[in-house]
């Protein structure tokens, strides 16, 4: 028995597909839009001719579309920050006789109003939890979330899902990176997906404490314990985070007596007070992070080797920014609009050339430093649009001059991006054949073309 005739089965597709408050893509095994629904064309303000045919990382940013077509693997429930909004969307791949030809999306909600709206009588819950969670993070003192780590780098991708992984143990971290990557981020990140959410999360900037008080504030002390204590005591660190989790922040420059009681600490699960009689059970996941090379401080004899045992259980790597570079172009969008919120003023984008400049700068002080460099842009420009003449002097005097002698990883993505060109060419313009010229996979090589602007 015929459920739906023919002549209904195009007035269903419309009332799902177009008449819906859904936005809807739909991608072909190399990652390109064949099908955008109108209700997500409205809200990326672009055209349904104009989006049919182009890659989706050319249409949505931050999308993952491709990938689940290259890899097979649906994603629900995924959040996706897009145009300035949180989204939910679900990624499901598509096959047919076994092989998988494309990807379907589907946006769930466009941004929180628009949740709200649809569900109004869960609306209470909503807002109760909102709540909770502003509470809770006031109580925790954790922020972050991996969603709030914007990029589109392979490299950080994999890093996040790693921090999957490791997150629900206890395992100790070790955060490795130069100053400004977002080490603390990501510190945040592993609490909020551990057992521990509920429990405190307690930083320990070890660079900033003065040597002879960092004793006290790791470890607390007893009323009259020496001259000036406060009345009743004070808890330190460990005890704060009791049954939470520890953020030793640049552990490199914590001094050598201070970590002969840390590594006590980790050893026995026990603190002890200044002026106090008896130890105190403590029960904290220890996260550290650091700039330096931990490795020679323990060959000059400034950190513990048995200390840095005990902390580098599990090590990440958080790459500088000049080390993904793709990312540069997405976060200064994000912290464009982070700023203007802040600051008031309405600034939209930068100019091209303001695009290029970020992509040659070393940025030394990485994400920490373009936040920096946007900033003081916003307050400098005149325009709605950032321009050379906006920009920190060290940024607009960057010329080639000054980088004529390039990184290795420089000369490779040169090389790389010749290749490329090269085989485009050779295959007359045929992607999917210059993919298996090339010897690497189609989605690899529409990365790449993005990247390189090709």
């Amino acid at each position: 028995m015929e459920l739906i005739g023919d002549n209904h089965k195009q007035d269903v597709f419309d009332t799902f597909f177009e008449n819906g408050n859904f936005c809807i893509v739909v991608v072909d095994r190399e990652g390109y839009v064949t099908y955008m629904n109108e209700s997500y064309c409205r809200f990326l303000n672009l055209d349904k001719e104009e989006v049919t045919g182009k890659h989706v990382t050319d249409v949505i940013e931050n999308t993952r579309m491709h990938l689940v077509a290259e890899s097979g693997k649906e994603e629900m429930a995924d959040v996706q920050y897009i145009k300035g909004n949180y989204m939910i969307a679900n990624r499901i791949p598509l096959r047919s006789e076994g092989e998988v030809v494309g990807a379907f999306g589907m946006v769930l909600f466009r941004d929180t109003e628009e949740w709200l709206q649809m569900n109004s009588h869960i609306r209470d819950l909503l807002l109760e939890l909102k709540a909770y969670r502003s509470k809770r993070r006031e109580q925790t003192g954790a922020t972050y979330a991996l969603h709030h780590i914007i990029s589109r780098s392979q490299e950080v991708d994999v890093l996040k899902d790693k921090i999957k992984q490791v997150a629900p143990s206890d395992v100790s971290v070790l955060l490795r990176g130069e100053s400004g990557t977002g080490k603390e981020l990501f510190a945040h990140s592993i609490h909020h997906l551990s057992e521990r959410s509920n429990q405190p999360f307690v930083k320990v900037n070890c660079a900033a404490i003065p040597e002879d008080l960092l004793e006290s504030e790791l470890f607390g002390y007893q009323e009259g314990a020496f001259t000036g204590a406060k009345k009743g005591g004070k808890p330190g660190k460990f005890q704060l985070a009791d049954g939470g989790t520890l953020f030793l922040d640049e552990i490199g420059d914590m001094p050598i007596h201070a970590q002969v009681k840390i590594l006590r600490v980790l050893q026995e699960g026990e603190v002890e007070a200044i002026g106090a009689t008896h130890p105190q059970k403590v029960d904290v996941r220890i996260i550290a992070s650091t700039h330096q090379p931990l490795e020679q401080l323990i060959k000059d004899q400034r950190f513990r080797e048995d200390l840095f045992y005990r902390i580098n259980v599990v090590q990440f790597h958080v790459p500088a920014l000049r080390e993904r570079k793709e990312d540069i172009g997405v976060l200064a969008r994000s912290l464009l609009q982070k700023v203007t919120d802040k600051v008031g003023k309405r600034v939209v984008d930068f100019n091209a050339d303001v695009y290029e400049a970020f992509k040659r700068y070393a940025w030394p002080g990485n994400v920490r430093e373009l936040e920096n460099a946007i900033e003081s842009a916003v307050h400098l420009t005149r325009s709605e649009l950032i321009g050379l003449e906006d920009l920190p002097a060290a940024i607009r005097s960057h010329t080639d001059s000054q980088s004529a002698v390039k990184t290795l990883k420089e000369s490779l993505e040169e090389a790389e991006k010749q290749a490329i060109k090269d085989a485009i060419q050779f295959a007359e313009g045929d992607k999917v054949k210059a993919a298996e010229v090339l010897g690497i996979g189609k989605s690899s090589l529409y990365e790449k073309v993005k990247k390189y602007g090709l």
